[in-house]
C-alpha cells in the first residue's frame, strides 16, 4: 500500500510502501474493544479499601443487657448496622488486570493501525524535528497540516526540541515507537508516523529487520 509522505511544512516528501500485514487488515471492533479494556483495567490502581468489622476500633463493651429491654439483642458495635461499624463486603485491594496473550496484543495493534489507515486518518511524515523548538512555531506548523487532535509516533529516540515544544499543545501526544498502544491510537483523531517509526514497526512485526521502502 503506497502512501504519500509529507513534512511539517505541509510539503511533499515522496512516498512510502506500507506493509499490508500491518496496515491493510480489515479492522475488527471486538479485538480493539478487548484490547482497550485490557489497557484500562491494567492501569487501575486497585488500592480501594474499606474496613470490615475486624479492622474497626470500637469498644468491646455490651451496649445494653441481653434481655428485658424490648429491643433486638446486640453485643458488638463493630457490626455494619451501627454507625462507626465495619462495612459489609466492602472493597479490598486487588488487581483488576485481565490476561491477553502477547500474540493477541500484537494483533490488536495491527488492527488499530489498519483502522486508522482505512479511515484516512493515518499521516506519514519524514521526521518529527523542530528547528526552533518553540511551541508557537510548532503550533503554526500543525495548523497548516490541520492537526488539532493527533498522536505522533517517532522512532526509538524523540527529538528533544520537538517533544518539549509539543507537550504544551492541547490534544497532541508524542511517543517513541516502543510506547505505541491501541488506546492512545484510538483516542486521537489523527495518527502520525515518522519514517523511523515505520521501520521500527515493520521490524517488530517480522522475524528479521526490514528496511523501509522509500522512493
Amino acid at each position: 500500500m503506497q502512501t504519500q509522505v509529507t513534512n511539517l511544512d505541509a510539503g511533499s516528501a515522496g512516498t512510502v510502501d506500507l506493509s499490508d500485514a500491518i496496515f491493510g487488515l480489515e479492522p475488527r471492533k471486538d479485538i480493539l474493544q478487548r484490547m482497550v479494556r485490557y489497557q484500562l483495567l491494567k492501569r487501575m490502581a486497585g488500592t480501594h479499601h474499606a474496613q470490615d468489622r475486624s479492622e474497626v476500633r470500637v469498644t468491646g463493651k455490651k451496649m445494653y443487657k441481653q434481655k428485658g429491654t424490648g429491643q433486638a439483642r446486640h453485643g458488638d458495635k463493630s457490626v455494619p448496622q451501627w454507625r462507626g461499624g465495619g462495612k459489609a463486603h466492602g472493597p479490598k485491594p486487588r488487581s483488576h488486570a485481565i490476561d491477553l496473550t502477547k500474540k493477541f496484543r500484537a494483533l490488536a495493534l495491527r488492527h488499530a493501525l489498519s483502522a486508522k489507515a482505512q479511515a484516512g486518518e493515518l499521516v506519514i511524515i519524514d521526521a518529527a524535528v523542530s528547528s526552533e523548538a518553540k511551541t508557537a512555531h510548532l503550533k503554526g506548523q500543525f495548523a497548516k497540516l490541520a492537526w488539532t487532535n493527533a498522536l505522533i509516533i517517532d522512532g526509538a529516540e524523540l527529538h528533544d526540541g520537538f517533544a518539549r515544544a509539543a507537550r504544551n499543545i492541547p490534544n497532541i501526544d508524542v511517543l517513541p515507537v516502543q510506547g505505541i498502544n491501541v488506546y492512545d491510537i484510538l483516542r486521537r483523531k489523527k495518527l502520525v508516523l515518522t519514517k523511523a517509526a515505520i521501520v521500527a514497526l515493520e521490524a517488530r512485526f517480522s522475524n528479521h529487520a526490514l528496511e523501509a521502502r522509500f522512493k
